[in-house]
């Protein structure tokens, strides 16, 4: 975007004209993010309360769950043997 066309627009427009409609701008996208996270937490809860009603386990990702020993789970290989003394 071309700085020089929004400072031309401001000159043109006089700034007296232009800051009102900047506030009523930004007073209207601070309701939008207000009312966007009441939905966010409402969402939470919906989800908190579905998890806890049917019992439902969230499993981390797989590069998020490592075990102590520092590998992920699944990832462990073991070797089959016979019975001992064969």
């Amino acid at each position: 975007m071309d700085g020089r066309l929004i400072c031309d627009g401001v000159q043109n427009h006089g700034s007296k004209s232009f800051l009102p409609a900047v506030k009523r701008n930004k007073e209207g996208l601070e309701e939008v993010i207000a009312r966007m996270h009441k939905a966010l937490e409402r969402k939470k809860k919906e989800i908190t309360e579905f998890e806890l009603k049917y019992k439902i386990r969230i499993r981390k990702a797989d590069n998020d769950a490592e075990d102590e020993g520092g590998k992920k789970e699944g990832t462990a290989q073991g070797v089959l043997v016979g019975p001992a003394g064969q």
